[in-house]
């Protein structure tokens, strides 16, 4: 599989970097939550995160006022597993290169996206990304196993918070898994065990044999 850098204009469709941000006290602040002992974790909001500079400029600037949360993904991970996206944009934060595994939510077809869509884009450490919301992304990959990685994950706040509850009006309310989460999972994936909607078909993506 190929790796595109965000500044190629493969990205193009899929985001854009967010220019006039100074990132050093988020990635300080990453850099002090130790890595999980195996997998993937994931924290919608932590205070030491939002009281860093930059969050400030994230919800005045890039989300133009509204109230954002500032939270994190890391630990390590090469897969793909699943796909995921919002009614809004997200801005991504490494403390070291990182890699995304995006698609586009018009390449959903009948509830489900084939995989061979997915594109793979290396992230830069201490950039601030914009991730669109007709992009399909989840959990981040690492470009190195004993660094692993830590993101910064900037959305609108309640944003992956408990489930709504509200009583499905049509096929796409199914996928609904959080607040303002639409989830598409591969049948292969741990989500898809525990009842998250199958919707990535094809080949469950490992981009260990490139990085």
């Amino acid at each position: 599989m190929n790796i595109y850098s965000i500044h190629d204009p493969e990205f193009i469709p899929y985001g854009k970097v967010l220019e006039g941000y100074d990132t050093t006290c988020l990635l300080n602040a990453m850099k002090a939550i130790p890595l999980p002992e195996t997998g993937v974790a994931y924290e919608p909001s932590i205070p030491a995160l939002e009281a860093t500079c930059v969050y400030g400029q994230f919800q005045n600037n890039a989300y133009g006022g509204m109230p954002v949360q500032l939270g994190m993904c890391w630990g390590r991970n090469t897969m793909l597993n699943c796909l995921e996206y919002h009614r809004d944009s997200e801005v991504n934060v490494g403390a070291g290169d990182f890699i995304l595994l995006l698609a586009k939510q018009d390449e959903i077809v009948g509830g489900a996206l084939d995989t061979a869509k997915v594109k793979a884009f290396r992230v830069p450490a201490g950039a601030a990304v914009e991730v669109y919301a007709t992009t399909l992304h989840y959990a981040p990959c690492h470009v190195n196993a004993e660094e692993g990685f830590r993101v910064a994950v900037v959305l609108p706040r309640g944003t992956n918070t408990g489930v709504p509850g509200a009583k499905p009006m049509n096929e796409e309310d199914e996928w609904l898994t959080a607040r303002n989460k639409w989830l598409l999972a591969h049948p292969e994936s741990s989500e898809a065990s525990q009842g998250a909607h199958i919707g990535l078909k094809g080949k469950n993506i490992d981009i260990s044999g490139e990085i």
